[in-house]
């Protein structure tokens, strides 16, 4: 299977396009890129991490850094450790939401921001290149770095809206699948340090996904029911990665992952108003919890790094991705389901209300994704073409493409890290998205 490169990364599978060989290349042509200095090397609990790491860290050190290891650690865990450092720039080690066949390498820069286009496009070049070795007396050394996790609990616990004792004092019980994932330590800590009772569920750290690893309702079978069995207040559902955070309520009700950015942005917005950014795929709840609060919301191509490169660009005080990405960039300008759980439960704390309650203030819509297989996925002048015989209405290039009608939208679009083309829909209800999906799939036939 070919490799996935894009903003989101290098993905692949492991033996099938992914191998020690195609990560070392990757990995050089970062250091080639990167100035003199360390370099933070995290990953996830995947089986295949340590060989990938191993690769890692041999091409950095061949290209004259010396790395810093912090061992398993969630994307933004990593990205903080970088962040709060004198490295030059950094390496996290996973495939995200993908199945455990895949692995995949994420760069940083040395702010601990992840690479914008244009730098990728140069270390693309660098790979192309294969230069920028170190001679034998230039070479770098890997040493062991802990305390990663302990330093970005510390970053979110600065937070100025947020209050432990209040969140304490709620008496609070939540149910936490890590899915085996790099979540499976640091959120139950994040939950005591806040005072919240934790039942943990496939929390162990082996990295054999006991189910798909995205962090959709779909996939939340066992946790909306260990939550009912419990009488827990809520459930809490992070990728392996634990940039993605996906809710469930104290109903055993799983939540739209599309709620939780706007659930949210609707308690910190009422806290510190100013404007959003997130990409074009994502709910329009969330121009709606926005005009609540006064604010303006900036759309962009999907990919976190697009939506980081608005927010720092507009000065938004918040950011994400309706797949459960919360974007906070007074701790750190990346997604982050800790911080997604912070926001929640400071939340439930101030107004002493419960999330399905929260989450019933919300308009009613409803959204609907789908996707199918394409290795070369249908040109933009077809895309366009089937979008616009759905009627009336505005049209986005800039991300596959996207029509916006007066009550309904769609976006059709390739993924970035799948060879799948995934099409969105969000209406007023089911049957009306089902619809507008059927009549796109239709003209695409």
């Amino acid at each position: 299977m070919p490799l996935r490169v894009s903003v989101s990364g290098i993905r692949g599978v492991v033996g099938d396009g992914l191998d020690a060989v195609v990560v070392a290349r990757w990995a050089a042509a970062l250091g080639a890129w990167l100035p003199a200095g360390p370099v933070v090397v995290g990953r996830d609990t995947r089986p295949s991490g340590p060989m990938v790491f191993d690769a890692v860290a041999a091409a950095l050190v061949s290209t004259g850094h010396d790395v810093w290891d912090i061992g398993v650690a969630t994307t933004p865990t990593t990205e903080v450790a970088v962040q709060e450092s004198t490295a030059v720039g950094g390496v996290i080690i996973t495939a995200s939401h993908n199945p455990v066949q895949w692995n995949a390498l994420k760069f940083l820069q040395g702010d601990g921001l992840f690479l914008t286009a244009a730098q990728n496009r140069e270390v693309r070049q660098r790979y192309e290149d294969g230069s920028g070795h170190a001679a034998w007396d230039g070479l770098g050394e890997v040493s062991l770095r802990p305390g990663a996790d302990e330093q970005h609990l510390a970053v979110l616990q600065g937070a100025p809206w947020l209050d432990a004792e209040r969140i304490a004092a709620r008496g609070l019980h939540a149910v936490v699948d890590a899915v085996e994932g790099a979540g499976g330590a640091i959120v139950p800590r994040l939950l005591e340090e806040l005072g919240v009772r934790c039942t943990t569920l496939h929390c162990g750290l082996s990295g054999h996904f006991p189910h798909d690893p995205e962090p959709t309702p779909a996939h939340l079978e066992e946790l909306a029911a260990t939550v009912r069995a419990k009488g827990a207040d809520l459930g809490f559902a992070v990728d392996p990665d634990v940039d993605r955070l996906a809710l469930v309520d104290g109903e055993g009700r799983a939540l739209s992952e599309e709620l939780t950015l706007v659930l949210a942005a609707d308690y910190l917005l009422s806290r510190t108003p100013g404007p959003m950014a997130v990409n074009l795929s994502t709910t329009g709840l969330v121009e709606k919890v926005a005009a609540r609060h006064g604010v303006d919301v900036h759309r962009t191509p999907v990919g976190e790094a697009n939506v980081v490169e608005a927010v720092l660009d507009t000065g938004c005080v918040l950011g994400g991705e309706g797949n459960g990405g919360v974007i906070y960039p007074a701790i750190h300008a990346g997604r982050d389901a800790l911080v997604g759980i912070a926001m929640i439960l400071q939340s439930m704390a101030e107004s002493g209300r419960s999330l399905a309650e929260l989450a019933g203030d919300l308009p009613p819509v409803a959204m609907v994704k789908t996707k199918f297989a394409a290795e070369d996925p249908p040109d933009p002048e077809t895309l366009a073409t089937a979008l616009a015989a759905l009627g009336e209405g505005e049209i986005d290039s800039r991300d596959g493409v996207k029509w916006t009608g007066r009550e309904a939208w769609v976006h059709i679009r390739p993924s970035n890290t799948e060879p799948v083309v995934r099409i969105i829909a969000e209406a007023q209800d089911e049957g009306a998205a089902v619809e507008l999906i059927e009549r796109v799939k239709a003209g695409l036939a």
